[in-house]
């Protein structure tokens, strides 16, 4: 698995399929980390800017955030916040984000603005968590241009493998001319619901597909990791003893153990 130069990891979240878990990813599995002392950063790159919310920050009072770093070059450092988790920090978004798809298009060496944005800082971090917008834009470009792996969740739901290799082709293509480092790292099983033959079915069919590169444990389907966000904190915080803080404790057992 490639690194950046100081073996920080940056990690993108993708998968162009909306409401697959990608931001409560992001934000339950970044908190685990940093719960375990390492220093951990997620920058939102989705236009909903979910991920900042569910982190307990509001991008609306911020003076700058990732749309700023990417369109008029304020360092990123200055669109860092830290959250109320010690060790974890966000680069939030807001709607303004949306038009950065657009005004990217004739932008200078597009696709690499976040890859250069992030160098003063990496060496700050352990990991870097990207929570892609679910689309194959410039937006999603450029977090696989900075990035140094891609983890993928996978909802254990009907059409769960649709349109993964329209993802599997764009990285291919990003690998190729301009990121040949970048490595589909892990695929993460979410919304597990044991109850049903169908996510059985999903689970078995995504590790036959994907092998070692699909994690042990699944996030299980829980009321308690869908109410989290609404009170901005991560669920190790919010119902730190609940089966979804447990999954995501022990995903991050895991992910820290990829290498």
């Amino acid at each position: 698995m490639s690194e950046a130069s100081n073996g920080v990891r940056v990690i993108a979240i993708a998968n162009q399929k909306g409401g697959v878990g990608k931001t409560t990813t992001a934000i339950n599995l970044a908190a685990a980390l940093a719960e375990m002392g390492n220093r951990i950063l997620v920058i939102d790159l989705d236009p909903q800017g979910n991920a900042g919310t569910g982190m307990g920050v509001d991008a609306r009072s911020l003076d700058y955030t990732i749309y700023d770093v990417l369109m008029k070059d304020i360092p990123i450092e200055d669109a860092i916040e830290p959250t109320a988790v010690k060790n974890l920090f966000a680069c939030a978004s807001t709607i303004d984000l949306a038009g950065a798809e657009i005004e990217l298009v004739s932008t200078f060496s597009r696709e690499l603005r976040l890859r250069k944005a992030l160098q003063p800082v990496l060496e700050d971090y352990d990991f870097v968590f990207i929570d892609c917008p679910p689309s194959l834009g410039l937006l999603t470009i450029n977090a696989l241009c900075a990035a140094t792996e891609i983890m993928v969740p996978i909802q254990c739901e009907y059409y769960a493998l649709e349109g993964l290799s329209q993802l599997f082709r764009n990285v291919k293509l990003v690998q190729n001319s301009l990121n040949a480092s970048l490595d589909i790292s892990t695929v993460v099983l979410t919304m597990y619901d044991a109850r049903t033959k169908l996510a059985e079915q999903v689970v078995e069919d995504v590790r036959n597909f994907y092998g070692d590169k699909v994690c042990k444990n699944v996030i299980p389907r829980a009321v308690r990791i869908s109410e989290a966000p609404s009170f901005g904190q991560p669920i190790t915080v919010f119902d730190p003893h609940s089966r979804g803080a447990i999954a995501y404790r022990e995903l991050a057992k895991e992910v820290m153990n990829v290498a």
